[in-house]
């Protein structure tokens, strides 16, 4: 069991809190779920270490990305220390991301999923995967990019 305040809340909680805040565009609380230290393995990109990082990235992903969360599955180990959730992604790409093709409003939906390690009623590792090659698919089309 995790303390939060005077309130028992169990990993499973702790993931599905971190979720919720998501969905909500509460940045604020969702940030507060994640230890200083935070861990970040960026899908096919890099690692990124602490809580600033971690708000540095995801206020560059809300402005270039509007997404919402659902079909939530979370499945937490016996001691609570490691989670894992599946999910489907629906998005709106919102503004070009260097790299990443053109944004035009374009939506998507993908499925997606993300291992945590948890520590001291935190967060202390998130790593997150999607198939990217789907994603450039659905926002450039195929005939952009004929050999995704």
């Amino acid at each position: 069991m995790i303390k939060e305040g005077d309130t028992a809340m169990t990993s499973h909680d702790l993931i599905q809190a971190y979720y919720t805040a998501f969905n909500a565009g509460d940045m604020d609380t969702f940030l507060a779920l994640l230890d200083d230290e935070v861990v970040h393995d960026i899908n096919q990109g890099e690692r990124q270490i602490g809580k600033a990082a971690f708000a540095d990235f995801m206020a560059h992903m809300n402005h270039c990305y509007r997404e919402r969360l659902s079909d939530m599955v979370i499945m937490v180990n016996a001691d609570g220390s490691r989670g894992a959730a599946e999910f489907v992604v629906h998005g709106e790409y919102l503004a070009t991301d260097e790299g990443l093709p053109p944004a035009a409003g374009q939506t998507y939906e993908l499925p997606a999923g993300a291992f945590f390690d948890i520590r001291h009623g935190k967060v202390a590792r998130v790593t997150n995967y999607y198939n990217l090659n789907d994603w450039i698919e659905q926002v450039a089309g195929r005939e952009s990019h004929p050999s995704v």
